[in-house]
């Protein structure tokens, strides 16, 4: 009797700096692709950061690591990451670093096509709802194809820090950021919940706090400005956005149909069209797919606009 063998799955990585790596190491830790391939101009760091990564193979699930300074070897991937950019300064905003990283996605995506041309396209380069769109726009790839990491960061950072506040485990916080993966995102309280219990209906366990508006008030400040803390002291945000973004990964090549606030083309959205922002969206083998209709209050909706708006005046800045 013959068994067909499925095709091993194969992930690339374009950019090998702080976040390329991160998401490099996470990903053989959770096995999450046969092969991994890092790819960077800087042919001394590549090499180094494969040699590094090998070294650690006997501890990680079955995988190869291989890397280049040419983009060939993304060649056949089933996902390519894209995290190459201007690294971001402190006190520096994610969209003022759009215009060299626009250019420079404008330079390497063209070739990462032409050998992996069936591959889901995941940006993950900031700003990234600035660099999807240009990508898109580019590539002319569907925009079930190519997408950005969008907020599934943030959400994160929000989740866990509700958690902290309530005492409760991250796992049971369910809330989502939308809008910009930047300063004028918009969290989603009127839908959140903690433990089946409605956010805003959330009585505090014994001992505990409420998370009344100025607690909710003070979180959503936290998480706007979390990158910059963390780039203040460390240089770059890295671990937390190798985790986030290898979850996305997992959800694509597992065909998990996981639900994710990633940034994709706002298209049958009155007043969210031709822009790209993020939204709870299904994730499977096919990339990014149906979007659901969350419910939201109307400043949260009025935010979501503004967040649109923000996003749209800088896409006509660069002439996107």
């Amino acid at each position: 009797m013959n068994v067909r063998q499925a095709r091993p799955s194969k992930l690339a990585i374009i950019g090998a700096g702080a976040v390329g790596t991160a998401i490099a190491y996470a990903s053989l830790i959770r096995g999450v692709a046969r092969t991994i391939a890092l790819m960077d101009i800087n042919t001394s760091k590549v090499t180094a950061e494969v040699l590094d990564l090998s070294h650690g193979l006997e501890f990680v699930p079955r995988a190869d690591i291989i890397g280049d300074d040419d983009v060939s070897v993304c060649a056949d991937a089933d996902v390519v990451v894209f995290t190459a950019g201007a690294k971001q300064k402190p006190g520096q905003s994610r969209l003022e670093l759009a215009e060299a990283t626009i250019n420079l996605t404008k330079n390497i995506l063209p070739g990462a096509i032409k050998v992996a041309p069936n591959a889901i396209y995941i940006m993950v380069t900031n700003p990234v709802d600035i660099v999807t769109y240009a990508a898109l726009k580019y590539s002319g790839l569907p925009s079930n194809q190519l997408f950005g990491s969008g907020t599934v960061l943030d959400s994160s950072r929000l989740r866990f820090l509700i958690a902290q506040h309530v005492g409760v485990a991250v796992q049971n916080v369910h809330g989502y950021i939308v809008g910009e993966h930047g300063d004028s995102e918009i969290p989603l309280w009127s839908s959140a919940s903690i433990g089946g219990v409605p956010l805003l209906e959330w009585k505090p366990l014994p001992g505990g706090q409420a998370i009344d508006a100025p607690a909710r008030e003070r979180i959503q400040h936290e998480v706007v400005h979390a990158a910059y803390k963390i780039i203040e002291g460390k240089g770059a945000t890295n671990y937390a956005i190798g985790l986030a973004t290898t979850r996305i990964i997992e959800a694509v090549l597992n065909d998990e149909h996981r639900v994710m606030p990633i940034s994709t083309v706002t298209g049958g959205y009155e007043g969210l069209d031709d822009v790209c922002l993020s939204l709870p969206t299904l994730i499977d083998r096919n990339g990014a797919g149906s979007r659901l209709e969350i419910k939201m209050s109307d400043a949260e909706h009025e935010g979501l606009m503004k967040s649109a708006e923000t996003l749209r005046e800088m896409q006509d800045k660069f002439g996107l």
